[in-house]
């Protein structure tokens, strides 16, 4: 009887601990809290949101000069994150555009995850944003070729494509092709616009991606 208890105990104990872990990211999302309590960003910014190409492009604003940019990218986030902080990061803002980087982590966290899933995230993303604001532009940043997932580039490729498709039938949208911009005249991919990892840009790679998201942002 006393072994039984024990092991209720045990138990009971785990459920307690697993119930009170947050979800990812909550940290960086309640940060972003904070600094809208301080102060509140101008109603009429463009809404840059997605995973960590974004998250580390800390002077992204500065790319941008005529445009009041918002950044609300976070963490090592896939789509279903942003799907699942919506309500925090994207609707409050009431942004008069919205531009998406995410996906990428999607594929590379599991073996599982098809290009048509990814298309089908991305599809619930774009009702969660249309829904809440049906005139809005949305513009989607591809998929990047990053050289440390370069065994995932033929998923990443098939996905931007299901995307650039969906999006095609859509009105006030952009798909922004960054991928073949990230490629020397060779074929060979750019070595020199990443940082040590392979996978995050530095300031050359961000330089490629103002110059394509730059002709897309509303004005």
């Amino acid at each position: 009887m006393k072994k039984l208890q024990l092991i209720l105990a045990f138990l009971f104990c785990c459920c307690t601990t697993n119930a009170q872990q947050p979800p990812p990211f909550y940290d960086d999302i309640q940060a972003f809290k904070e600094q809208d309590k301080d102060s509140m960003p101008p109603k009429d910014a463009i809404l840059f949101v997605g995973s960590s190409s974004f998250t580390m492009w800390k002077d992204v604003q500065d790319y941008f000069p005529k445009h009041t940019i918002l950044n609300r990218g976070f963490g090592g986030s896939t789509l279903q994150d942003v799907i699942r902080y919506a309500n925090a990061v994207i609707t409050p803002y009431h942004a008069k555009q919205v531009v998406i980087y995410c996906g990428e982590n999607d594929v590379a966290y599991s073996d599982e995850t098809t290009a048509q899933m990814v298309l089908d995230r991305f599809k619930s993303l774009f009702k969660i944003i249309r829904d809440d604001n049906p005139a809005v532009p949305v513009a989607f940043v591809s998929l990047k070729p990053s050289p440390s997932r370069q065994h995932l580039w033929p998923v990443m490729k098939e996905a931007n494509r299901l995307i650039k498709k969906y999006l095609a039938g859509k009105r006030k949208t952009a798909f922004i092709d960054v991928w073949p911009k990230m490629f020397n005249k060779d074929g060979t991919i750019m070595k020199d616009i990443f940082i040590e990892d392979n996978l995050h840009m530095n300031a050359k790679g961000y330089r490629i991606w103002q110059k394509a998201i730059l002709p897309h942002l509303v004005k």
